[in-house]
């Protein structure tokens, strides 16, 4: 009987753990699903683009996956029941199980407003494409001289925020920051990010806290009123709930706690990566939610199933940052290069040359999706026998 494997969800850290898991294990010895409620890939770092009017290319699962053993079920996961080993989902025909003897859980994160009153109901987001498109609809909808405000000023707030600047020079944009503007970059950086704002005309509010949001605008902590035509809140993201509704063991963000190989603590047949992991870097400490590290995660999981099953040597956990890329619109940029733990250095790439290398990396992760099998040694390893026979040892 095949080692069935299930992947949930096809973003940039399920899609490429089951390609690498396509390239690392034999057909005949294994069933390989990838479960996602879209049916094309969705290149969520894009999103502050695709708000803006842009188009993006389409990558339809089926087509990215054809040949390369990993059937796609499009899908919506439901719920989880990791000690019977499966999986509800839902789809046009209606509800089903889907059982495996391995999990990847990839289901990733979706925008959060921290609990502040009216966020809910009269924010905008951009964590996913509908929600992005969502936006793109509002913002066509603005006469000129209206105000959009962005809440939050991370790496998701600075580029929606440029973005929408640069897209409508006749709108009023403005950010508001819990900190100061870029506050975790080194002095380059924030200093050349400060002059793109001021290029851009956005307005800044910084170190100041949102206490609710309404239809004209946001109130602060300390009582002041900005007003908004549209407000777009970039303040925080949560993972998924369903891990947090099993008996797998998660944080208290929700993530699924794993080891250095992306396996669960608790449940050593299901493993976690991307946003939904709580997981440990090279050096031991947790890793931040972003594409920098599900794309590591991903691989390390894949490679250490393959191993598990094949008997062989199990890989090391080295993952480690090297930079962070924030986009300023289409031709300016930041590449903020880090230390492995993700501490700012005192050198950073700016300008023309950044926004070109924050394009040919966007570039490189979604090629890597639409040819998962490809640039990677061909290794299609035949299961052992007992891994087979009654499961991941």
């Amino acid at each position: 009987m095949k080692h069935r494997i299930v992947v949930l969800g096809a973003g940039y850290a399920g899609a490429n753990a089951a390609g690498r898991l396509a390239k690392r294990l034999h057909p005949a010895d294994v069933d390989i699903t990838l479960v996602n409620v879209d049916p094309e890939f969705v290149e969520r770092v894009r999103m502050h683009q695709l708000a803006t009017g842009q188009e993006l290319r389409r990558r339809v699962l089926t087509d990215v996956f054809a040949g390369t053993g990993v059937r796609v079920d499009v899908a919506r996961v439901t719920a989880l029941d990791a000690d019977r080993k499966k999986v509800a989902v839902v789809d046009a025909e209606g509800t089903r199980d889907i059982a495996y003897d391995t999990l990847v859980y990839a289901l990733g994160s979706a925008a959060a407003d921290g609990g502040v009153p009216g966020a809910a109901e009269h924010a905008y987001d951009i964590a996913g494409k509908g929600s992005a498109l969502r936006v793109r609809e509002r913002l066509a909808d603005l006469s000129a001289g209206a105000t959009v405000l962005v809440v939050g000023g991370g790496l998701t707030g600075i580029e929606a925020a440029t973005e929408i600047a640069e897209a409508r020079t006749d709108l009023e944009v403005a950010l508001v920051a819990r900190g100061g503007l870029g506050d975790w970059l080194g002095a380059k950086a924030r200093r050349h990010l400060r002059a793109a704002f001021d290029r851009l005309g956005i307005t800044v509010h910084e170190n100041t806290d949102i206490a609710r949001v309404e239809p004209d605008g946001v109130v602060t902590a300390d009582g002041r009123e900005i007003g908004s035509a549209l407000t777009v809140w970039t303040a925080g993201f949560a993972v998924h709930p369903i891990a947090a509704a099993t008996t797998v063991q998660v944080s208290e963000t929700g993530q699924i706690v794993v080891d250095d190989t992306m396996r669960s603590l608790s449940h050593p047949d299901v493993y976690a990566v991307g946003d939904a992991a709580r997981a440990p870097g090279g050096n031991g400490d947790p890793l931040r939610m972003s594409c920098a590290s599900g794309v590591p995660t991903a691989h390390l999981a894949a490679d250490a199933i393959a191993a598990r099953l094949t008997g062989r040597t199990m890989p090391r956990n080295e993952i480690g940052y090297t930079g962070q890329c924030i986009s300023l619109g289409r031709r300016d940029a930041i590449v903020q290069w880090v230390t492995p733990d993700d501490r700012p250095k005192p050198s950073a790439l700016t300008g023309r040359s950044a926004a070109r290398v924050k394009e040919l990396i966007c570039k490189t992760a979604a090629w890597s999706i639409s040819h998962p099998t490809m640039l990677q040694p061909s290794r299609r390893r035949r299961t052992a026998v007992e891994a087979t026979a009654v499961g991941i040892a």
